[in-house]
């Protein structure tokens, strides 16, 4: 298995082929089929929005059996993604982790709006996606953010991947003991809507 930097840099890459219109993606054989039925290797987890503009296969120019993905909307983190996030690094190996949010995020407007007026007709299914991101936008409507949408949607994005980053990083012990022994590395990414490209946050645990 491929280190963790030597992972994120293939994820760079493999973004950069995407961004440039040059993907290396060719139609799967039947080998590869049968050699992916018996066992899967990804070389990376990725914890992404369901957002239908966003597939992380895609965004990274990788193929069957490359990543782990797994997708919730507002890439939120709540026990079924951290325990499969658990799977893949403790099952497989896989040395990489990365949040990955996007601009324009449909669940943070929402999370946004609700803040500003509740509603008492709102889904629980709904309100519970809403309720993950609230603590990561709550304190920003509290600064003169508020008076500036679009900063504070920008903002937004970034708080609420950074906290589902954080979450991964120290809300685990099965994932913390992988970072500090085995040398996991979990970052936070941006994806943009409008240039295709992803911006990696820091890994500062």
């Amino acid at each position: 298995m491929i280190t963790a930097i030597e992972a994120l840099e293939r994820l760079r890459i493999g973004n950069q082929r995407f961004v440039d219109n040059l993907t290396t993606r060719t139609p799967t054989t039947q080998a590869q089929l049968s050699g992916l039925s018996a066992a899967q290797a990804p070389f990376a987890v990725i914890l992404g929005c369901s957002d239908a503009r966003v597939p992380a296969e895609i965004v990274f120019d990788q193929g069957l059996g490359d990543l782990f993905v797994i997708r919730v909307a507002g890439n939120i983190v709540a026990p079924s993604q951290v325990g499969s996030v658990e799977f893949a690094a403790a099952q497989f190996g896989t040395p990489l982790v990365v949040v990955l949010g996007h601009t324009n995020c449909g669940a943070i407007d929402a999370t946004i709006a609700e803040l500003g007026r509740p509603s008492a007709n709102q889904s629980p299914n709904l309100y519970s996606i809403v309720d993950r991101i609230r603590p990561s936008i709550q304190p920003l409507l509290l600064t003169e953010m508020k008076n500036h949408p679009e900063l504070l949607r920008a903002t937004a994005v970034r708080a609420n991947i950074q906290a589902s980053t954080h979450h991964l990083r120290h809300g685990s012990q099965i994932l913390e003991q992988l970072i500090q022994e085995e040398g996991l590395l979990v970052f936070g990414a941006e994806y943009s809507l409008e240039t295709g490209i992803v911006d990696f946050y820091d890994a500062v645990h």
